[in-house]
């Protein structure tokens, strides 16, 4: 009996470590290459003067997620919305010119970078990138809507309540 209470905790802890480890899964940042191949630069022709926003426009930005800037002897800087307009800041939100700069999107919202080398903004260095809020709990569906959908960000094909629910059952089981 003394075996069987022992292998019931051991199997019980492993379930526990097992869902709680899913989580990590679902919790991921993602970083983001600004621009792509070319970097971080002013573009040679006048048809490129959105490649930033369009570039932004295409991709999905969530808190803790990262854009990496690469670039030479130029510089990135977060800026207001009335900097960004203007295409001029002397006091940015922040401040880069290392050529290799790593952002943290820290908030769900707008966030406005420009370059901080004259006459390259005007010339469509400039970005707005849009961090999604986090969900805390999925929308409520229709009735005409199907209920078996799953979110596009969980790589489970499965809702993660389901584990949840497993691991309840699992740990009332071994306690019965």
């Amino acid at each position: 009996m003394a075996t069987l209470r022992a292998g019931s905790c051991k199997l019980l802890l492993a379930a526990f470590l097992l869902i709680s480890s899913l989580h990590a899964f679902l919790v991921t940042s993602t970083e983001f290459t600004v621009g792509g191949e070319d970097g971080w630069g002013v573009r040679r022709s006048n048809r490129d003067r959105d490649v930033y926003n369009e570039w932004a426009s295409r991709n999905r930005f969530k808190v803790d997620d990262t854009i990496h800037f690469k670039y030479q002897k130029d510089s990135v800087m977060v800026v207001t919305s009335e900097e960004y307009e203007k295409c001029r800041s002397s006091h940015p939100l922040f401040y880069s010119n290392n050529g290799d700069t790593v952002f943290k999107l820290d908030r769900p919202g707008l966030f406005y970078f420009i370059s901080g080398i004259a006459g390259h903004c005007e010339r469509g260095e400039k970005m707005i990138i849009k961090v999604l809020e986090t969900e805390a709990t999925p929308p409520p569906q229709s009735a005409n809507e199907n209920s078996t959908a799953t979110s596009q960000s969980s790589p489970w094909p499965f809702p993660m309540y389901s584990l949840a629910s497993a691991g309840a059952v699992l740990t009332a089981s071994f306690f019965a």
